[in-house]
């Protein structure tokens, strides 16, 4: 994670919230940039701010035979090789499975909290979920489900290019949840949507303490421009 990250991550952290940087994007002309609704935080505090590592999912059929692929009979596939592979300030975004099993752990937090990731972001459900939250570590899902991915799914590959509900995430794409929604930031057009949504949000703090200071919604809007 570069120094430049770090200040970004923080300033995110400290100065903005979801809704902000949505209204930002809508407003440049990326206006389906929000990952599905279901997707939210595991415990309802939780933020998220980090660099994608997308990771790619599907369901297997564990009948017995062997097939000709290479990941044949190699359970969770590629997963624990993903997960290792997590650098610090990135969060692990996966798609592409079922509703069948959990996507992620206890002990896939604690390997990525040690390797320093912001956090893990699922189109589908956790498990071991006290535990998750003991370590504070920031995961938002779908919601929890005991059903384990060994014999019913796979990684099939990471770093790799994903969508979820049709919002495409590249490997690097800033992405920035809290309890409203989870975002996907394009690397091209982040600073600018980041600097936009930091100025309206100094803004709409300015028409706050005006309007506890007694001026209509009408007045802050004609002279602040937002309301």
């Amino acid at each position: 994670m570069t120094d430049n990250d770090l200040t970004l991550f923080q300033q995110i952290r400290d100065e903005l919230f979801v809704a902000a940087v949505g209204d930002v994007l809508d407003a440049m002309g990326y206006q389906h940039q929000f990952l599905p609704a279901g997707i939210a935080p595991l415990e309802k505090s939780m933020r998220i701010v980090g660099r994608a590592m997308p990771v790619l999912e599907a369901d297997v059929i564990n009948d017995g035979n062997r097939s000709a692929g290479p990941l044949s009979g190699k359970p969770f596939g590629l997963m624990l090789e993903a997960l290792d592979d997590l650098k610090p300030g990135e969060i692990y975004i996966a798609t592409g499975a079922s509703l069948r099993y959990a996507l992620w752990g206890g002990l896939m937090s604690t390997r990525a909290r040690h390797l320093k990731a912001a956090g893990a972001i699922l189109d589908g459900y956790v498990r071991d979920a006290d535990e998750i939250e003991r370590l504070g570590f920031n995961v938002f899902c779908r919601g929890t489900y005991a059903q384990d991915q060994g014999v019913r799914g796979q990684v099939i590959d990471y770093r790799c290019s994903i969508e979820i509900d049709g919002v495409r995430i590249a490997p690097g794409d800033l992405l920035f949840g809290d309890r409203e929604g989870v975002l996907v930031i394009p690397r091209a057009v982040e600073a600018e949507a980041v600097a936009k949504a930091l100025d309206k949000v100094r803004t709409e703090n300015k028409v706050a303490d005006a309007i506890r200071g007694g001026m209509s919604a009408c007045q802050a809007l004609e002279t602040f421009g937002v309301m």
